[in-house]
């Protein structure tokens, strides 16, 4: 690994906790070049909702290739780009009865959360915005300053002017009535804080220690959002896409946020793709206002359409709430009773193991390092990264999913002996 570590920046970080060279990936499974086999429960920060290379997508994208079609095409109209807003609109919209306008912002999901605030502040023609503590919504400068961690914020000097963090509903914070909280500082005149163009939550923050918002929490959250006029955002990168069983995580709330940001799976195949969602009456940019060399990203167009072909013909939300049953139980019953100062969040199929105030300091790492050692992938989110999170593709088989639930069963055996 000489020539990583000579030439690669010092930036890099999955590859820390990995410490291998892989070279093909198949389902759940990856191979590494000196032989070994990992089951996957990163599936590529959730970008692999499908699996690595799922048969069905691949070979759309094969024939795509064969036949020579568009690899880069900008935002100009291709057949590639066609069949997918057809689908999309079939497959999700129309179905779910959504109307939203659809922007393709550009290669990863920060470019689509940039183009939110963006349009959000030109709409109210407000600055302000107001996020959620323990959110993450990337590392493009806008994105940050809307990001709670102040660690990562570190370098980028600045980023939170027009940013009010308020509670989200976690730790402390269940305590009380976050949204009453956020009410009072709109009607207080002297709150000493101004109305946002929008709030931007997730609901289940990933990277923030896997916390899933209650429903009537969400709910509450549409409706003050609506008397004071301010615009709703969702984030939805990671654990959209069928992530929590529904194709929209917001869906079990029974609520239509005004934009919604798509990435991660949204190409079904690990191709860079951003998706902003938008209400039509607030699609009021100018030809040309906010763009990006690869918004047009033709593979990820074909790689989407194959995916939600796929979800349809294999009833994959279906196949989630079964699999979420196993993890549920497997957490609960198996892992939980370890001690009582472990805790068990999450939904669908994204899951944490909170050891913050188990074993010692560094004790997620300990498992997740033991975890790799015995054959499996999975890494650490949350304050301190102190969650374990649980996070196969969509698409494993019962008996892997099982097999790496083993795994992280004996990691905590082995590490409570030492």
């Amino acid at each position: 690994m000489n020539i990583f570590e000579t030439r690669e920046s010092n930036v890099r970080s999955y590859c820390r906790s990995f410490p291998a060279i892989f070279h093909r990936a198949k389902g759940s499974i990856i191979y590494s070049e000196s032989g070994e086999e990992y089951i996957d429960f990163f599936a590529g920060a959730g970008a692999l909702n499908y699996g690595h290379n799922n048969d069905y997508i691949k070979e759309k994208v094969l024939s795509y290739l064969d036949a020579d079609g568009i690899a880069h095409g900008l935002d100009m109209y291709t057949s590639a780009k066609e069949k997918f807003l057809v689908k999309f609109s079939e497959v999700v919209l129309n179905s779910k009865n959504l109307d939203y306008c659809i922007q393709f912002c550009g290669s990863t999901g920060t470019n689509a959360v940039e183009a939110a605030l963006k349009l959000a502040r030109k709409v109210k023609k407000r600055p302000g915005i107001f996020s959620f503590m323990g959110g993450y919504h990337g590392m493009t400068l806008g994105s940050l300053s809307i990001s709670g961690n102040i660690g990562i914020r570190a370098g980028a000097i600045g980023t939170s002017n027009n940013v009010t963090f308020m509670p989200y509903p976690y730790g402390f914070m269940e305590s009380f009535d976050t949204i009453r909280f956020i009410e009072s500082v709109l009607s207080d005149v002297n709150s000493g804080i101004e109305k946002p163009a929008a709030i931007i939550f997730e609901t289940v923050q990933a990277e923030g220690g896997i916390i899933v918002a209650p429903i009537e929490w969400m709910q509450r959250l549409r409706k003050l959002c609506d008397k004071h006029d301010i615009l709703l955002i969702c984030d939805d990168i990671q654990v959209g896409c069928g992530r929590t069983g529904s194709f929209f995580s917001f869906e079990r709330a029974d609520i239509v946020p005004d934009m919604v940001v798509l990435s991660k799976s949204i190409s079904g195949y690990g191709f860079p793709m951003s998706l902003l969602l938008i209400k039509p009456e607030l699609d009021i940019w100018e030809p040309g206002e906010h763009t990006g060399t690869f918004r047009g990203n033709q593979l990820a167009f074909v790689g989407g359409t194959a995916a939600l072909e796929y979800r349809e013909s294999n009833n994959l939300e279906e196949d989630v709430k079964v699999k979420e049953f196993l993890l549920k139980k497997f957490l609960t019953e198996e892992i939980a009773p370890i001690s009582d100062s472990i805790k068990i969040r999450g939904i669908g199929m994204i899951w944490g193991i909170d050891v913050a105030n188990f074993g010692c300091t560094n004790f997620a790492q300990k498992i997740t390092s033991r975890c790799f050692e015995l054959g499996l992938i999975i890494e650490r989110v949350g304050r301190n990264d102190t969650v374990i999170k649980v996070l196969p593709p969509l698409t494993i088989e019962m008996s892997t999913l099982q097999n790496g639930c083993s795994i992280i069963k004996q990691a905590f055996n082995d590490c409570l002996e030492k």
